[in-house]
């Protein structure tokens, strides 16, 4: 089914003439086709080289990022950093999309008769997680053979399924340092609870009192419950829903509960930048979906707060945009991915993905 690119109009007027193309390099890596950005822009004594790895939207392809990708590239090579420390950006075809696609039903959602929506989405952006930290492992031995240059940071920016995916790069891989997620969702539980009652489905419907059954039915089973638990980040700090949408207390865990949490938290958030990007007039994926989690977040992360100094989180909420990638949001990425490089020290990576 056709569906509207949230990628449309990004760049009408944020960037009137659309960014100047970069080079791209279409490359195999660990079985998988993707396109890297700006390899011939980076100058020669940029022997550390930044990775932005974009993906893409429900329903589309790498294709529709290609722009970001030059915005991004452009912009970061305008600045007098850039002479020492390089970006290029890395798209590929999220699983079961574009040159990947097996089955179309799997993309579609209750809606559209797919009758294994929850199941499907999570798997596929939990696969694309995975083959991020996968490319991620390999690409300087395709890009930089001769070992000349080192990959010393990677920053990750979804777009709708993207964000979401991007949520989980985040999360569980200790080599990404930032990540801009835009219209995505960091609660699949809330998400998926609250897209369940608007599609009235029986499990929701015919609870003895709404939605107490959804969790654990046949159209969100338990093996579901069981990956998002180790998986969502809302759903590993913070378990299941206790009502339709998570409500969080944003006051301070008890001593006891931050005992449980602190480890957890520095795995998952320490040292990391977050910009969380969303529409007020979303309704696919609504920003009071992923809002409990986000605003407990930023409570720890907060001066003063039991996490403070340990998570930079950025939580912009655009007026009048649905699900889309504003203009306005167009600029606050570029200004991020601009202001992470500028501002973060970066040394040799030589961690893995926990995932």
């Amino acid at each position: 089914m056709a569906a509207q690119n949230p990628m449309d109009g990004s760049f009408k007027e944020a960037f009137p003439n659309m960014p100047q193309p970069v080079s791209k390099q279409a490359l195999t890596v660990a079985g998988i086709s993707i396109a890297v950005y700006g390899l011939n822009e980076l100058t020669s004594n940029a022997r550390e080289v930044a990775c932005l790895w974009l993906l893409h939207p429900r329903l589309q392809t790498q294709a529709c990022m290609e722009p970001l990708a030059a915005a991004a590239v452009n912009d970061w090579n305008g600045r007098e950093e850039s002479k020492n420390l390089g970006l290029v950006a890395i798209t590929f075809d999220q699983r079961n999309h574009g040159s990947r696609e097996v089955d179309p039903v799997s993309n579609e959602a209750w809606r559209s008769g797919n009758k294994r929506h929850a199941q499907d989405m999570f798997s596929i952006y939990h696969g694309t997680a995975s083959d991020t930290s996968l490319l991620m492992t390999y690409l300087s031995s395709y890009i930089f053979p001769s070992s000349d240059r080192a990959i010393v940071t990677n920053i990750v920016l979804g777009v709708s399924l993207g964000g979401h995916a991007g949520w989980q790069c985040l999360v569980h891989d200790a080599r990404i340092s930032a990540a801009i997620l835009v219209i995505g969702c960091p609660d699949y539980f809330s998400l998926m609870s609250d897209r369940a009652r608007l599609s009235k489905l029986a499990s929701w419907v015919d609870s003895p009192a709404p939605g107490t059954r959804f969790l654990g039915s046949q159209d969100f089973p338990a093996g579901l419950v069981t990956a998002v638990e180790m998986h969502d980040p809302a759903a590993m700090l913070l378990g299941k829903l206790d009502g339709p949408i998570r409500q969080i207390d944003e006051a301070p865990p008890s001593p006891v509960e931050q005992a449980r949490l602190l480890p957890l938290m520095k795995r998952l958030f320490q040292g990391k930048r977050i910009l969380n990007l969303s529409g007020s007039t979303d309704k696919l994926v609504p920003y009071r979906c992923g809002e409990g989690f986000i605003r407990w977040l930023r409570a720890a992360a907060a001066p003063g707060g039991w996490f403070a100094d340990r998570v930079h989180v950025e939580d912009i909420l655009f007026e009048n945009v649905g699900h889309q990638m504003s203009q306005e949001m167009v600029v606050e990425a570029i200004r991020f991915i601009a202001q992470t490089l500028q501002d973060q020290p970066f040394t040799k990576i030589d961690k893995s993905s926990r995932m």
